[in-house]
Protein backbone atom coordinates (compact mmCIF):
# COMPACT_ATOMS: atom_id res chain seq x y z
CA UNK A 1 0.00 0.00 0.00
CA UNK A 2 1.18 3.73 -1.33
CA UNK A 3 2.26 6.24 1.51
CA UNK A 4 -0.32 8.94 1.41
CA UNK A 5 1.19 11.69 -0.69
CA UNK A 6 2.81 14.71 1.52
CA UNK A 7 2.44 17.25 -1.54
CA UNK A 8 5.19 18.73 -1.29
CA UNK A 9 5.34 21.91 -3.51
CA UNK A 10 8.74 23.77 -5.14
CA UNK A 11 8.38 27.59 -6.54
CA UNK A 12 10.50 29.89 -7.35
CA UNK A 13 10.93 32.87 -5.03
CA UNK A 14 12.12 36.34 -5.16
CA UNK A 15 14.42 38.06 -2.56
CA UNK A 16 14.93 41.85 -2.63
CA UNK A 17 18.93 42.69 -2.81
CA UNK A 18 19.67 44.77 0.39
CA UNK A 19 22.67 47.11 -1.41
CA UNK A 20 21.22 46.87 -4.84
CA UNK A 21 18.55 47.21 -7.12
CA UNK A 22 18.25 42.85 -7.85
CA UNK A 23 16.12 40.54 -6.69
CA UNK A 24 17.90 37.34 -5.86
CA UNK A 25 16.00 33.84 -7.23
CA UNK A 26 16.10 30.78 -5.03
CA UNK A 27 13.53 27.88 -4.78
CA UNK A 28 11.52 27.37 -1.74
CA UNK A 29 9.91 23.54 -0.93
CA UNK A 30 7.22 23.43 1.53
CA UNK A 31 5.91 21.55 3.29
CA UNK A 32 9.07 18.85 3.53
CA UNK A 33 8.91 15.99 6.53
CA UNK A 34 12.34 15.14 7.65
CA UNK A 35 13.48 12.39 10.49
CA UNK A 36 13.54 13.55 13.54
CA UNK A 37 11.17 16.63 13.08
CA UNK A 38 7.47 16.43 14.51
CA UNK A 39 6.33 19.61 11.95
CA UNK A 40 7.06 20.28 8.17
CA UNK A 41 9.87 22.42 7.36
CA UNK A 42 10.59 24.78 4.42
CA UNK A 43 13.79 24.36 2.22
CA UNK A 44 15.38 26.56 0.29
CA UNK A 45 17.91 26.58 -2.41
CA UNK A 46 19.40 29.84 -3.62
CA UNK A 47 20.28 29.40 -7.81
CA UNK A 48 23.10 32.40 -7.78
CA UNK A 49 20.94 34.01 -10.47
CA UNK A 50 19.94 37.34 -9.98
CA UNK A 51 17.11 39.51 -11.86
CA UNK A 52 16.43 43.73 -12.35
CA UNK A 53 13.14 43.99 -14.16
CA UNK A 54 10.20 41.94 -12.75
CA UNK A 55 7.42 43.00 -13.45
CA UNK A 56 4.92 42.93 -10.51
CA UNK A 57 1.09 42.05 -10.07
CA UNK A 58 -0.67 45.09 -8.08
CA UNK A 59 -3.49 42.66 -7.63
CA UNK A 60 -1.62 40.53 -5.39
CA UNK A 61 -0.29 42.41 -2.17
CA UNK A 62 2.89 41.06 -0.59
CA UNK A 63 4.15 42.14 2.90
CA UNK A 64 5.30 45.65 3.89
CA UNK A 65 9.18 46.38 3.44
CA UNK A 66 10.86 47.74 5.67
CA UNK A 67 10.04 50.95 5.54
CA UNK A 68 6.13 50.12 6.14
CA UNK A 69 5.58 50.61 2.09
CA UNK A 70 3.30 48.20 0.21
CA UNK A 71 4.57 45.23 -1.95
CA UNK A 72 3.36 42.71 -4.52
CA UNK A 73 4.04 39.33 -5.95
CA UNK A 74 5.93 38.56 -9.12
CA UNK A 75 3.37 38.07 -12.23
CA UNK A 76 3.78 34.83 -13.67
CA UNK A 77 2.49 33.46 -17.06
CA UNK A 78 0.20 31.01 -17.55
CA UNK A 79 3.05 28.11 -16.49
CA UNK A 80 3.99 29.72 -13.30
CA UNK A 81 7.45 31.35 -14.63
CA UNK A 82 7.97 34.97 -13.41
CA UNK A 83 7.64 37.75 -16.12
CA UNK A 84 10.24 40.04 -16.69
CA UNK A 85 10.88 43.51 -18.88
CA UNK A 86 14.08 42.18 -20.43
CA UNK A 87 15.22 39.23 -22.32
CA UNK A 88 17.97 37.86 -20.18
CA UNK A 89 16.45 38.39 -17.06
CA UNK A 90 12.99 36.20 -18.85
CA UNK A 91 16.17 33.38 -19.94
CA UNK A 92 16.82 33.33 -16.19
CA UNK A 93 13.26 33.16 -15.11
CA UNK A 94 13.32 30.29 -17.69
CA UNK A 95 16.35 28.42 -16.46
CA UNK A 96 15.18 29.02 -12.47
CA UNK A 97 11.92 27.25 -13.51
CA UNK A 98 13.54 24.82 -15.14
CA UNK A 99 15.73 23.87 -11.93
CA UNK A 100 12.44 24.08 -9.79
CA UNK A 101 10.77 21.17 -12.20
CA UNK A 102 13.76 18.89 -11.72
CA UNK A 103 13.34 19.49 -8.07
CA UNK A 104 9.53 19.16 -8.16
CA UNK A 105 9.83 15.36 -9.93
CA UNK A 106 12.18 14.38 -7.08
CA UNK A 107 9.94 15.27 -4.59
CA UNK A 108 6.88 13.60 -6.38
CA UNK A 109 8.84 10.20 -6.47
CA UNK A 110 10.02 10.05 -3.07
CA UNK A 111 6.63 10.58 -1.92
CA UNK A 112 5.10 7.44 -4.12
CA UNK A 113 7.99 5.83 -2.17
CA UNK A 114 6.13 2.15 -0.73
CA UNK A 115 7.07 1.73 3.32
CA UNK A 116 9.01 -1.16 1.46
CA UNK A 117 11.08 1.04 -0.33
CA UNK A 118 11.96 3.15 1.90
CA UNK A 119 12.88 0.00 4.57
CA UNK A 120 15.08 -0.96 1.44
CA UNK A 121 17.09 2.10 1.04
CA UNK A 122 17.32 2.49 5.23
CA UNK A 123 18.84 -1.34 4.84
CA UNK A 124 21.23 -0.75 2.09
CA UNK A 125 22.33 2.57 4.31
CA UNK A 126 22.38 0.61 7.30
CA UNK A 127 24.51 -1.94 5.47
CA UNK A 128 27.43 0.48 4.45
CA UNK A 129 27.82 1.08 8.37
CA UNK A 130 31.47 0.11 9.56
CA UNK A 131 30.80 -2.41 12.63
CA UNK A 132 34.12 -1.43 13.89
CA UNK A 133 33.08 1.99 14.36
CA UNK A 134 29.87 0.95 16.02
CA UNK A 135 31.35 -1.37 18.31
CA UNK A 136 33.36 1.26 19.70
CA UNK A 137 30.18 3.23 19.96
CA UNK A 138 28.49 0.46 21.75
CA UNK A 139 31.67 0.02 24.03
CA UNK A 140 31.04 3.64 25.02
CA UNK A 141 27.78 4.05 25.79
CA UNK A 142 26.35 0.14 27.15
CA UNK A 143 29.75 0.03 29.56
CA UNK A 144 30.13 3.90 30.33
CA UNK A 145 29.86 2.83 33.66
CA UNK A 146 30.86 -0.85 33.87
CA UNK A 147 33.72 -1.84 35.65
CA UNK A 148 37.37 -0.87 34.30
CA UNK A 149 38.07 -4.96 33.63
CA UNK A 150 35.06 -4.87 31.37
CA UNK A 151 35.93 -1.56 29.44
CA UNK A 152 39.45 -2.88 28.94
CA UNK A 153 38.40 -6.10 27.54
CA UNK A 154 35.83 -4.43 25.07
CA UNK A 155 38.07 -2.04 24.05
CA UNK A 156 40.88 -5.14 23.41
CA UNK A 157 38.37 -6.70 21.19
CA UNK A 158 38.11 -3.61 19.29
CA UNK A 159 41.56 -3.88 18.82
CA UNK A 160 41.42 -6.87 18.17
CA UNK A 161 38.69 -6.16 15.54
CA UNK A 162 41.23 -3.84 13.37
CA UNK A 163 43.96 -5.81 13.37
CA UNK A 164 41.81 -8.52 11.70
CA UNK A 165 40.10 -6.18 8.87
CA UNK A 166 43.74 -4.81 8.72
CA UNK A 167 42.69 -1.27 9.18
CA UNK A 168 39.79 -1.50 6.43
CA UNK A 169 35.92 -0.31 7.17
CA UNK A 170 33.71 -3.91 7.95
CA UNK A 171 30.49 -3.10 7.28
CA UNK A 172 27.66 -4.54 8.21
CA UNK A 173 26.83 -5.87 4.56
CA UNK A 174 29.93 -8.14 4.82
CA UNK A 175 28.89 -9.55 8.32
CA UNK A 176 27.76 -13.25 7.80
CA UNK A 177 28.33 -16.63 9.23
CA UNK A 178 31.50 -17.16 7.07
CA UNK A 179 33.32 -13.59 8.28
CA UNK A 180 32.34 -15.14 12.59
CA UNK A 181 33.99 -18.06 11.92
CA UNK A 182 36.84 -16.77 10.60
CA UNK A 183 37.34 -14.28 13.02
CA UNK A 184 36.33 -16.97 15.67
CA UNK A 185 39.37 -18.48 14.31
CA UNK A 186 41.45 -15.39 14.08
CA UNK A 187 40.16 -14.89 18.07
CA UNK A 188 41.97 -18.42 18.40
CA UNK A 189 45.28 -17.34 17.72
CA UNK A 190 45.00 -14.07 18.49
CA UNK A 191 48.29 -11.70 19.92
CA UNK A 192 48.67 -10.66 23.45
CA UNK A 193 48.12 -6.72 23.94
CA UNK A 194 50.49 -4.45 25.55
CA UNK A 195 54.01 -5.85 25.83
CA UNK A 196 53.01 -9.14 26.13
CA UNK A 197 54.53 -11.67 23.62
CA UNK A 198 52.29 -14.81 22.34
CA UNK A 199 49.29 -15.85 22.01
CA UNK A 200 45.59 -14.89 24.02
CA UNK A 201 44.85 -18.01 26.26
CA UNK A 202 41.87 -20.07 25.58
CA UNK A 203 39.73 -18.62 28.40
CA UNK A 204 40.39 -15.01 27.19
CA UNK A 205 39.46 -15.97 23.55
CA UNK A 206 36.20 -17.50 25.17
CA UNK A 207 35.88 -14.08 26.69
CA UNK A 208 36.45 -12.37 23.76
CA UNK A 209 34.32 -13.92 21.26
CA UNK A 210 31.60 -13.74 23.50
CA UNK A 211 32.01 -9.60 23.48
CA UNK A 212 31.81 -10.26 20.14
CA UNK A 213 28.95 -12.01 19.85
CA UNK A 214 27.22 -9.41 22.49
CA UNK A 215 27.94 -6.48 19.86
CA UNK A 216 26.39 -8.44 17.03
CA UNK A 217 23.36 -9.45 19.34
CA UNK A 218 23.01 -5.47 20.17
CA UNK A 219 23.42 -5.02 16.21
CA UNK A 220 20.23 -6.84 15.65
CA UNK A 221 18.37 -4.96 18.25
CA UNK A 222 19.65 -2.01 16.47
CA UNK A 223 18.30 -3.21 13.10
CA UNK A 224 21.55 -3.27 11.27
CA UNK A 225 21.14 -6.87 10.99
CA UNK A 226 18.14 -8.84 9.70
CA UNK A 227 18.56 -11.92 12.08
CA UNK A 228 20.58 -12.64 15.36
CA UNK A 229 23.62 -14.38 13.70
CA UNK A 230 24.89 -14.66 16.77
CA UNK A 231 22.66 -16.74 18.00
CA UNK A 232 23.58 -19.36 15.14
CA UNK A 233 27.36 -19.54 16.05
CA UNK A 234 28.88 -21.54 19.24
CA UNK A 235 31.22 -19.89 21.24
CA UNK A 236 34.60 -20.81 21.98
CA UNK A 237 33.95 -22.89 25.19
CA UNK A 238 37.16 -21.84 28.09
CA UNK A 239 38.91 -24.41 29.48
CA UNK A 240 38.62 -25.34 33.48
CA UNK A 241 40.76 -23.30 35.83
CA UNK A 242 41.95 -24.43 38.84
CA UNK A 243 41.16 -21.66 41.44
CA UNK A 244 43.56 -21.68 44.28
CA UNK A 245 42.15 -21.39 47.85
CA UNK A 246 43.60 -21.39 51.32
CA UNK A 247 42.40 -23.91 53.67
CA UNK A 248 40.71 -22.54 57.41
CA UNK A 249 44.03 -24.13 58.73
CA UNK A 250 45.97 -22.08 56.10
CA UNK A 251 44.48 -19.12 57.24
CA UNK A 252 45.11 -19.48 60.61
CA UNK A 253 48.59 -19.53 59.59
CA UNK A 254 48.71 -16.69 57.16
CA UNK A 255 47.20 -14.57 60.06
CA UNK A 256 49.82 -15.56 62.91
CA UNK A 257 52.49 -14.72 59.99
CA UNK A 258 53.81 -10.86 59.99
CA UNK A 259 53.45 -9.30 56.84
CA UNK A 260 55.22 -6.29 55.65
CA UNK A 261 52.05 -4.15 54.92
CA UNK A 262 49.71 -4.68 57.90
CA UNK A 263 46.79 -3.30 55.71
CA UNK A 264 46.93 -5.61 53.22
CA UNK A 265 46.73 -8.04 55.89
CA UNK A 266 43.92 -6.83 57.27
CA UNK A 267 41.93 -6.65 54.01
CA UNK A 268 43.17 -10.12 52.69
CA UNK A 269 41.55 -11.61 55.72
CA UNK A 270 38.32 -9.71 55.62
CA UNK A 271 38.05 -10.79 52.12
CA UNK A 272 38.29 -14.70 53.41
CA UNK A 273 36.11 -14.02 56.29
CA UNK A 274 33.15 -11.72 53.62
CA UNK A 275 33.94 -13.05 50.20
CA UNK A 276 33.97 -9.85 48.91
CA UNK A 277 36.30 -8.82 45.93
CA UNK A 278 39.17 -6.63 46.08
CA UNK A 279 37.13 -3.47 44.10
CA UNK A 280 34.58 -3.62 46.76
CA UNK A 281 36.35 -3.28 50.11
CA UNK A 282 39.10 -0.90 48.35
CA UNK A 283 35.86 1.18 47.98
CA UNK A 284 34.03 0.47 51.10
CA UNK A 285 33.25 3.37 53.37
CA UNK A 286 32.35 3.17 57.26
CA UNK A 287 28.63 4.39 56.54
CA UNK A 288 28.14 1.11 54.30
CA UNK A 289 29.40 -1.02 57.76
CA UNK A 290 26.26 -1.50 60.14
CA UNK A 291 25.36 -3.53 62.91
CA UNK A 292 21.35 -4.08 63.78
CA UNK A 293 20.96 -5.88 67.02
CA UNK A 294 23.82 -8.73 68.00
CA UNK A 295 24.67 -8.69 63.59
CA UNK A 296 26.99 -7.08 61.54
CA UNK A 297 26.48 -6.31 57.84
CA UNK A 298 27.62 -4.56 54.78
CA UNK A 299 25.56 -2.32 52.47
CA UNK A 300 27.00 -1.20 49.21
CA UNK A 301 26.77 -1.63 44.98
CA UNK A 302 29.05 -4.05 43.72
CA UNK A 303 31.57 -2.58 41.29
CA UNK A 304 31.65 -5.05 38.69
CA UNK A 305 27.84 -6.02 38.56
CA UNK A 306 26.43 -2.95 40.15
CA UNK A 307 23.68 -5.28 41.89
CA UNK A 308 22.66 -3.42 45.38
CA UNK A 309 23.91 -6.21 48.17
CA UNK A 310 22.50 -6.74 51.80
CA UNK A 311 25.34 -8.64 52.57
CA UNK A 312 25.69 -10.12 56.60
CA UNK A 313 29.00 -10.40 57.98
CA UNK A 314 30.84 -12.02 61.53
CA UNK A 315 31.75 -9.81 64.31
CA UNK A 316 34.84 -11.10 63.44
CA UNK A 317 35.27 -9.49 60.09
CA UNK A 318 33.80 -6.01 61.14
CA UNK A 319 36.69 -6.16 64.19
CA UNK A 320 39.44 -6.50 61.55
CA UNK A 321 38.29 -3.33 60.24
CA UNK A 322 39.39 -1.22 63.12
CA UNK A 323 38.52 1.34 64.88
CA UNK A 324 35.24 3.38 63.07
CA UNK A 325 35.90 6.87 61.28
CA UNK A 326 33.79 9.52 59.97
CA UNK A 327 30.76 7.83 57.78
CA UNK A 328 32.23 9.00 54.09
CA UNK A 329 35.91 7.79 54.65
CA UNK A 330 36.95 4.41 53.05
CA UNK A 331 37.58 1.48 55.65
CA UNK A 332 40.33 0.35 53.84
CA UNK A 333 42.14 3.91 53.06
CA UNK A 334 45.36 3.46 50.90
CA UNK A 335 44.80 -0.28 49.57
CA UNK A 336 46.81 -0.30 46.77
CA UNK A 337 45.39 -1.46 43.14
CA UNK A 338 45.61 -5.28 42.18
CA UNK A 339 48.51 -4.97 40.13
CA UNK A 340 50.53 -4.18 42.73
CA UNK A 341 48.62 -5.66 45.68
CA UNK A 342 49.73 -9.24 44.08
CA UNK A 343 53.51 -9.27 45.12
CA UNK A 344 53.73 -8.34 48.91
CA UNK A 345 50.33 -11.20 48.87
CA UNK A 346 52.91 -13.55 47.52
CA UNK A 347 55.93 -12.32 50.05
CA UNK A 348 53.59 -12.95 52.86
CA UNK A 349 51.94 -16.50 51.47
CA UNK A 350 55.85 -17.57 50.66
CA UNK A 351 56.91 -16.28 54.57
CA UNK A 352 54.43 -18.59 56.13
CA UNK A 353 55.48 -21.80 54.35
CA UNK A 354 52.52 -22.50 52.35
CA UNK A 355 53.17 -23.85 49.05
CA UNK A 356 50.81 -22.26 47.31
CA UNK A 357 50.18 -19.50 44.00
CA UNK A 358 48.12 -17.27 45.84
CA UNK A 359 46.82 -13.94 45.07
CA UNK A 360 44.18 -11.18 46.62
CA UNK A 361 41.27 -12.90 44.59
CA UNK A 362 42.35 -16.49 45.87
CA UNK A 363 41.03 -14.90 49.29
CA UNK A 364 37.19 -14.12 48.17
CA UNK A 365 37.90 -18.10 46.65
CA UNK A 366 39.06 -19.49 49.70
CA UNK A 367 35.08 -17.94 51.64
CA UNK A 368 33.77 -19.75 49.19
CA UNK A 369 35.09 -23.44 49.28
CA UNK A 370 35.32 -22.94 52.94
CA UNK A 371 31.63 -22.42 53.26
CA UNK A 372 30.91 -24.89 50.85
CA UNK A 373 32.92 -27.52 52.67
CA UNK A 374 31.65 -26.43 56.31
CA UNK A 375 28.33 -27.51 54.99
CA UNK A 376 26.43 -23.96 53.65
CA UNK A 377 23.95 -24.49 51.05
CA UNK A 378 25.21 -23.28 47.27
CA UNK A 379 22.73 -20.92 47.22
CA UNK A 380 23.16 -19.29 50.05
CA UNK A 381 27.00 -18.89 49.33
CA UNK A 382 25.91 -17.88 45.84
CA UNK A 383 24.25 -14.91 47.14
CA UNK A 384 26.57 -14.25 49.44
CA UNK A 385 29.52 -13.94 46.66
CA UNK A 386 27.16 -11.59 44.92
CA UNK A 387 26.81 -14.17 41.62
CA UNK A 388 23.70 -13.51 39.23
CA UNK A 389 23.73 -17.32 38.18
CA UNK A 390 24.27 -20.28 40.62
CA UNK A 391 25.95 -22.10 37.61
CA UNK A 392 29.03 -19.60 38.63
CA UNK A 393 29.31 -20.33 42.20
CA UNK A 394 29.01 -24.25 41.08
CA UNK A 395 33.05 -24.21 40.57
CA UNK A 396 34.05 -24.36 43.85
CA UNK A 397 31.55 -27.44 44.08
CA UNK A 398 34.27 -29.47 42.30
CA UNK A 399 36.75 -28.63 45.27
CA UNK A 400 34.73 -29.77 47.71
CA UNK A 401 34.06 -32.86 45.87
CA UNK A 402 37.88 -33.69 45.64
CA UNK A 403 38.34 -33.22 48.98
CA UNK A 404 35.68 -35.64 49.85
CA UNK A 405 37.17 -37.99 47.51
CA UNK A 406 40.39 -37.68 49.23
CA UNK A 407 38.03 -38.15 52.54
CA UNK A 408 36.98 -41.36 51.57
CA UNK A 409 39.93 -42.89 50.97
CA UNK A 410 41.99 -41.59 54.43
CA UNK A 411 40.56 -44.56 55.99
CA UNK A 412 42.04 -47.92 55.21
CA UNK A 413 42.04 -51.31 56.71
CA UNK A 414 44.01 -54.19 56.35
CA UNK A 415 41.58 -56.81 55.13
CA UNK A 416 41.92 -60.43 54.84
CA UNK A 417 41.00 -62.72 51.64
CA UNK A 418 37.70 -63.78 53.91
CA UNK A 419 36.39 -60.42 53.75
CA UNK A 420 37.51 -59.84 49.88
CA UNK A 421 35.47 -61.26 47.08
Amino acid sequence: MKKAMLHTKVSVRLRKSEVRDEWYLYLEAYPVFKPGYDKPRREREYLNRTITTPMWDKTRPARKDEYGAQTFKPKRDQNGVIICRSKTDRETCIFADNVRNIRQHEYDNAELYSETDQAMVEKRAKGQVNFIDYFAKVTETRHRKSSKSIIVNWERVHELLKIYSEGKPLPFSKIDLRLIESFKEFILTAPQGGNKSGIISQNTASTYFSIFKAALHQAFIDSYLDIDIAAKVKGIPGEESRREHLTIEELNILAATPCDYPLLKRAALFSALTGLRHSDIKKMTWKELTKEGDHYRVNFTQKKTKGVEYKPISEQAYLICGKPGDPDRLVFEGLQDPSWINRPVKQWVEASGIKKHITFHCFRHSFATNQLTEGTDIYTVSKMLGHTNVRTTQIYTKVVDEKKEKAADAIKLNLQDDVLK
